[in-house]
């Protein structure tokens, strides 16, 4: 038995990875820049709505700064070999990370709102909706900053193992799957653009009809929905750091393999290695293809980037006498 190795890349960042990563930079500079201008403004103005916008646009600049960190971590070790799998997950783990500071925050607005509605205080609405105006557009702009063009793109590598009939092979295709990394910056927008609509209904509403209750009611909304996108993202981004199979494809390899005689699928593993890219471990026993056989049956398989295949030899039957030397206990 032996192998023969031919290096290959480990690159599985996405066709996108890199404008995502300049669109989230934009966003953290734009999301700064409001930031110390709030700030500055509410220290000359002795605002206290403007400081505290500003320091919340704190928060959220530093959160989007994960994101951004996420990206240009991961691109500047594509090609380290500590990893083995590449540095694909990376923006899943920012992802993950990012979905804990929401629902931090989500459970900040709820009790901040329960003690409010529990407790009324006094709104300056004037002041409070423009900084809210404010807020609103910002966040509008870094949505569209961030909504702007999806791109699929191929990648073309190839590897084998010899010897114990094994192979890898980088397929190429443009897999479904979302960049967690991405979703996070974005959701971090919009719940802060949500924010903004529902303090801005609630205040004209208090000021207009004396509906003094409907702000802390809406921040209770609010703190729901942000709560639930929150737990939506760390679900997807903790399938993909605990490799939870991806049971689309696997079935699809399972129904491909399923016509070819007498072949056993003996273990199967699939998991997500890349925003769009898929690793697949497939062992199988009693065809009599070899593995590049194989790899040709499940060529249709797009959304696999990274294949092994091992072929092993079919069990003796059960009448055959077995091999197996049993040693004595002594």
């Amino acid at each position: 038995m032996y192998s023969e190795h031919s290096p290959h890349s480990h690159a599985f960042l996405g066709a996108s990875h890199d404008e995502n990563a300049r669109r989230t930079l934009w966003v953290v500079t734009l999301t700064f820049v409001m930031m110390v201008v709030e700030i500055a403004a509410g220290y000359v103005t002795g605002s206290m709505a403007l400081l505290a916008d500003g320091f919340h646009m704190a928060t959220h600049a530093g959160a989007l700064g994960i994101a951004a960190g996420a990206y240009a971590f991961a691109r500047r070790n594509v090609n380290n070999q500590r990893f083995s799998f590449g540095t694909g997950k990376v923006g899943d783990l920012a992802g993950f990370a990012s979905a804990l500071i929401l629902a931090m925050v989500a459970l900040g607005i709820a009790v901040e709102s329960v003690a409010r509605l529990l407790s009324p205080t006094s709104v300056a609405f004037g002041e409070a909706a423009i900084v809210a105006t404010v807020g609103l557009l910002v966040n509008i702009v870094s949505a569209l900053m961030l909504s702007g063009g999806h791109h699929h793109g191929h990648d073309h590598h190839s590897h084998q193992h010899h010897g114990h009939a094994a192979e890898h092979d980088h397929a190429h295709g443009h897999a479904p799957g979302g960049d967690n990394n991405m979703r996070a910056a974005y959701i971090h927008v919009l719940a802060d653009a949500l924010t903004s609509v529902l303090a801005i209904v609630a205040l004209l509403a208090g000021r207009y009809f004396g509906w003094i209750w409907l702000d802390p009611v809406m921040g209770v909304v609010g703190a729901i929905v942000i709560g639930r996108w929150a737990y939506s993202l760390m679900k997807a981004s903790a399938a993909v750091l605990l490799d939870v199979t991806d049971e689309h494809v696997a079935q699809e390899i399972r129904e491909i393999l399923a016509p070819v005689p007498d072949m056993k699928i003996t273990d199967l593993h699939v998991w997500q290695v890349g925003p769009q890219a898929r690793a697949a471990i497939v062992s199988v026993a009693g065809s009599g293809l070899t593995a590049q056989q194989i790899r040709e049956q499940l060529w249709p398989v797009h959304e696999i980037s990274h294949l092994t295949i091992e072929c092993q030899a079919a069990p003796a039957p059960a009448n055959e006498p077995s091999t197996l030397a049993v040693m004595p206990r002594t």
